[in-house]
């Protein structure tokens, strides 16, 4: 069965997380979801692996922290990237609810073939 264009609509009121895409059979590797945390709340330090993570604020503001790295503060608007193998989290830090979707899809090449 051939992948089909799809629309799909965001539940505003659903609080937590929702699936928009889970891999295969609703795309050939791309996941994404919609998130929303609460003051002080933080999705948890991950690693995403081989895969690279695009994150797209909606709304609130927060941390993303990364292993490696001083952690950069972002706000409503920003978009995040996250390259493969590298640990991180996000954490609201503001007094709303930080919403964003995230994407993550399988990375075709490694960053030595860069």
């Amino acid at each position: 069965m051939a992948l089909q264009p799809k629309v799909i609509n965001l539940d505003q009121s659903a609080q937590g997380y929702f699936r928009i895409l889970g891999g295969p059979p609703d795309s050939v590797s791309m996941r994404s979801g919609r998130v929303v945390l609460q003051p002080s709340e933080e999705i948890g330090s991950h690693n995403t692996e081989d895969y690279e993570e695009l994150v797209l604020v909606l709304a609130g503001e927060g941390l993303f922290l990364l292993a490696d790295a001083d952690p950069q503060k972002f706000t409503a608007n920003s978009v995040l990237y996250c390259p493969p193998m590298t640990e991180h989290n996000i954490k609201n830090t503001g007094s709303k609810p930080l919403h964003y979707i995230y994407v993550v899809a399988k990375a075709g090449c490694r960053l030595e073939d860069n």
